[in-house]
């Protein structure tokens, strides 16, 4: 994530985290299904939700994964996958074009200049930044360039790394299987 030799930038924008709003309500240990929208389909690890959040005029989907820490479960991340309308970006018919967003949210407590961290299978992939910090936890979101994608879809595990403290880091492993297919079904 961040800046790296594969061009994977740092895309923090206001107004997209509505769904990441959704998956937030998951970080809290005592409600794990409590993240709102209908399970619409199942891919592996993954959950496809939908929901028509107030004031939308379609429905808006997202590709779902929580993950809970082995040795500490208090601490557990949200992975959410989302397609969003980019205003900076139109099609030749004058439409915003859609990109998609990978959207992590960190607990509260998590040491905020560390950032995010990320490695695929063995292979380190880069950081970013926390963009901000909700009720229930702290959002790092990045747009999901293709070779970002190719890395995600082709890989078998894919590892968050956060930090509870400077030399305190927690690498979170998500089973990527299923992502390919899932991202078929994205709307």
């Amino acid at each position: 994530m961040g800046s790296n030799r594969h061009g994977i930038r740092n895309r923090l924008r206001d107004g997209l985290l509505g769904l990441a709003m959704l998956a937030a309500c998951a970080l809290a240990p005592a409600l794990p299904a409590a993240a709102q929208g209908v399970t619409k389909a199942n891919f592996d690890d993954w959950q496809l939700r939908c929901d028509t959040p107030p004031g939308a005029g379609a429905e808006q989907c997202i590709l779902y994964q929580n993950l809970v820490d082995d040795r500490r479960p208090d601490v557990n991340i949200v992975v959410v996958v989302i397609n969003v309308s980019d205003p900076a970006s139109k099609d030749a018919q004058g439409r915003m074009e859609r990109k998609t967003l990978l959207r992590v949210i960190a607990p509260l407590g998590v040491l905020l200049p560390r950032g995010l961290g990320l490695k695929i299978d063995d292979r380190e992939v880069g950081s970013t930044e926390f963009a901000r910090c909700l009720t229930n936890g702290c959002v790092a979101e990045v747009e999901m360039d293709q070779p970002l994608m190719e890395q995600l879809t082709r890989g078998k595990t894919a590892t968050f790394i956060i930090f509870q403290s400077e030399n305190e880091g927690r690498g979170l492993p998500l089973n990527l299987a299923g992502l390919a297919e899932g991202l078929k079904h994205l709307k």
